[in-house]
């Protein structure tokens, strides 16, 4: 029974890790290092080298910036070279809590939006990353392409996920992601009357694709030369994320980025006009 669990908890993950991030019908011929090969090895079937004594970045650090307290999509307005951290897709055990240590390490809190499924599975780690302080989302509850269903199923797949997540964090989901950024005015305006801020994305790290750590992270800090500021895309069920994430972490404080802290405030305006601001800001 044990190993029919874990064997459950690899599956899911693998499925998970084909994650894309485009606005259309999601990219299925999209591959990720956890599906070409097993995690660890590059395509070539060799060992790579044991990348979890990652080189401590030591202190003190200066990246934390501001805490953002938002009640719909309207009041998320980033400055210049500010950043929110956000991590799709977990939790899963040594690699999210990987994430959790380095943030610590760097004194800064990400947005993690939760796979229902994922956060029943690892209620305890799912619980740690609420404790440290870090926003809590939803990612539905089995990552489903909410645009290939019917408004009813999709809601459902919503509300469920949101159920898990609040039941293994013990506490109050404020934030949402659709999965493959798949979505309709219809959903958001539904999820905004749910007090859930819908996170859209800025700056995607691309770290599903198949390729080095060190090219996520030179991908990441492209884009945010470009752009200045805004909602970064990572995953913590990849190991490369971990892998990266202290040298771009790095990067952003060498180069005088500031990580932003969400936190969620109940809103004083009935839910239908945050849906309705929630439209405007996105449109």
């Amino acid at each position: 029974m044990h190993r029919f669990f874990v064997l459950s908890c690899i599956a899911l993950a693998a499925a998970l890790s084909a994650c894309s991030t485009t606005r259309q019908s999601p990219d299925t011929s999209i591959k990720t290092a956890s599906v070409v090969a097993p995690e660890g090895r590059p395509p070539s079937g060799k060992p790579a080298k044991d990348d979890d004594a990652t080189p401590l970045f030591v202190g003190p650090h200066h990246l934390s910036g501001r805490t953002l307290e938002i009640s719909s999509l309207a009041d998320l307005k980033l400055n210049d070279k500010e950043v929110i951290l956000s991590f799709d897709d977990g939790p899963i055990p040594g690699r999210t809590d990987k994430v959790l240590a380095i943030l610590d390490q760097f004194g800064v809190k990400g947005a993690f939006m939760m796979v229902g499924e994922m956060a029943e599975m690892h209620p305890a780690l799912a619980r740690k990353v609420a404790m440290e302080g870090n926003a809590i989302g939803s990612h539905t509850y089995d990552h489903a392409n909410l645009t290939a269903l019917s408004f009813d199923a999709a809601m459902d797949e919503v509300v469920k996920g949101e159920l898990a997540v609040t039941t293994a964090t013990g506490t109050d989901v404020s934030f949402f992601r659709f999965p493959y950024l798949a979505e309709s005015q219809r959903l958001r305006a539904a999820i905004a009357m749910r007090d859930m801020v819908v996170m859209d994305v800025d700056i995607d790290s691309k770290d599903y694709f198949t390729s080095t750590p060190m090219s996520v992270t030179q991908r990441t800090m492209n884009l945010l030369h470009k752009r200045g500021h805004g909602i970064v895309l990572m995953h913590d069920i990849h190991k490369r994320t971990a892998t990266m994430l202290p040298t771009l972490l790095s990067k952003l404080e060498a180069e005088g980025y500031k990580v932003v802290t969400l936190k969620f405030k109940k809103p004083e305006v009935p839910n239908d006009l945050v849906a309705s601001a929630d439209f405007i800001a996105t449109r």
